[in-house]
């Protein structure tokens, strides 16, 4: 940490070109969600957790190409194969019939596998099913309890601070959880329930990391001579006063990340590459969105500044 040593890096005259590398990310994420809705369907690629419909995971014993499994399953009405896992080891996604059951659809693909790949010798390792009518209910949900933990972090920061320091915290928030699902809507990364819970995950990260931000200005802004000195000059020394904690933190978080990327197998891969995204996405935010918004929230509703006289002492404002 001695790089951070008496750090006086100028963050917030950075915001403008900060803001034009989010617009273009953000811009992406919506492009890709657009071409989602084009060719998907959805803005998301969602999988069985939220549309319905049927998972079977088979690992076969010698060579195989996910072809030809599809051709395989000619049966099945509109397969997806996609490899996972280890090698010749595969996830088949399909709709299905009304009230079928996880047995029925189970063998229902071991009897088509075996007419079309007939002399290969294979397991279903596992099978999920689950209805349509689950899956929008899912959807509502996790929508819910996204706009819910954003109503929770205004209420709970605007109790501990000032209500600007809340509204900055939640623009920074949302700022996250919109790269977040750009990034998912670009690469078309599978979105099932793990991955809800890593988004809210990086929720409570990047607000973790705004708050920590968020303290130390606030107690410079009671600091002996804090209300002669400009407003950008006090968030710039409480940020680069955090600043080795912010690297630290992030950097060995990332460390365990990248282990259970390598380490972790398929099985939770999706949902570790979204919480690497977060964390990488949170720290800049703290930074160059959440520090700058309560800047910009200040000058707007002109909520008081350094410097300015009051009738009575009070602690300097930015």
């Amino acid at each position: 940490m001695k790089l951070f040593h008496n750090a006086s890096y100028r963050f917030i005259e950075m915001r403008r070109k900060a803001y034009v590398i989010s617009a273009a990310v953000l811009i992406a994420g919506i492009t890709g969600m657009g071409l989602n809705i084009g060719s998907l369907g959805s803005w998301q690629n969602y999988g069985v957790d939220f549309l319905g419909g049927s998972l079977v995971q088979v690992r076969f014993e010698s060579t195989v190409t996910d072809e030809q499994i599809r051709t395989a399953l000619g049966g099945v009405s509109a397969p997806e194969v996609t490899r996972f896992g280890q090698e010749n080891e595969y996830v088949i996604r399909a709709p299905i019939e009304e009230d079928a059951s996880i047995t029925e659809v189970a063998e229902n693909v071991e009897s088509e596998l075996n007419a079309g790949l007939s002399g290969l010798d294979f397991e279903v390792v596992r099978t999920e099913l689950v209805g349509a009518k689950v899956g929008g209910e899912l959807q509502r949900d996790a929508l819910f309890a996204i706009l819910f933990s954003f109503l929770l972090t205004l209420m709970y920061i605007a109790m501990r601070f000032e209500l600007r320091f809340g509204l900055a915290a939640v623009i920074a928030t949302a700022h996250d959880i919109l790269i977040t699902l750009g990034f998912l809507a670009l690469f078309r990364v599978e979105i099932a329930l793990p991955t809800v819970a890593a988004i809210l995950t990086i929720l409570g990260y990047s607000l973790n990391d705004t708050i920590v931000v968020f303290d130390r200005i606030r107690e410079n802004m009671h600091m002996k001579g804090a209300r002669k000195r400009e407003p950008i000059d006090l968030v710039n020394q409480s940020i680069n006063e955090t600043l080795p904690r912010t690297v630290l933190t992030s950097g060995t978080t990332l460390a365990v990340l990248c282990a259970l990327l390598i380490l972790g197998g398929a099985v939770i891969r999706d949902f570790t590459i979204v919480l690497i995204l977060g964390v990488l996405i949170g720290t800049y935010s703290s930074i160059f969105v959440a520090s700058p918004a309560l800047i910009e929230i200040q000058k707007k509703w002109g909520l008081g500044r350094v410097g300015e006289k009051k009738k009575r002492p009070e602690p300097a404002t930015v």
